[in-house]
């Protein structure tokens, strides 16, 4: 009477025996993830600082985005102009050409370009103060003023 269900049996064993296997090995895959996963994010990521005054900026709403650019682009010039606190901004900043020549070169240097220069800085008759920017060669790549009073820059070509 054994004999008819004893190769059933043998095949449930075989069955058991993969199924634990399987178990087993998605139940290691899962463990060594975990762990390797959290060791990764412990040590890629530092805590924030604490949030006070000069703490990151509250997220806002992305449709809310174009009334704040203004007043985020102040709040960063703020923290900058805190960063070098013995500097400060004058109301009527009085440039001349040689100092509007400067501040280009400055800006080119700022910016890692080492290949351009400044050229053709000459007063205006309006009063701003003109300027090239040109390859070593000479040739021009943008010409641009910069008003004297509050060194805003325009481009002009």
């Amino acid at each position: 009477m054994v004999q008819w269900y004893a190769p059933m049996l043998r095949l449930f064993g075989i069955w058991e025996c993969i199924m634990r296997k399987t178990i087993l090995a998605a139940l290691a895959a899962v463990v060594i993830g975990g762990v390797g996963g959290s060791a990764l994010i412990a040590n890629a990521q530092p805590a924030p600082p604490p949030p006070g005054a000069d703490g990151p900026m509250q997220h806002r709403a992305p449709f809310m985005g174009w009334m704040h650019r203004d007043f985020e682009a102040r709040e960063r010039m703020g923290n900058l102009r805190r960063t070098f606190a013995l500097v400060y901004r004058q109301e009527d900043r009085n440039l001349t050409p040689p100092d509007v020549q400067k501040i280009a070169e400055a800006f080119l240097l700022w910016n890692g370009n080492h290949s351009w220069k400044v050229i053709n800085v000459a007063a205006a008759p309006d009063g701003a103060i003109g300027f090239d920017l040109a390859t070593q060669e000479g040739s021009v790549i943008a010409r641009f003023t910069m008003d004297p009073h509050t060194a805003r820059v325009t481009r002009v070509g």
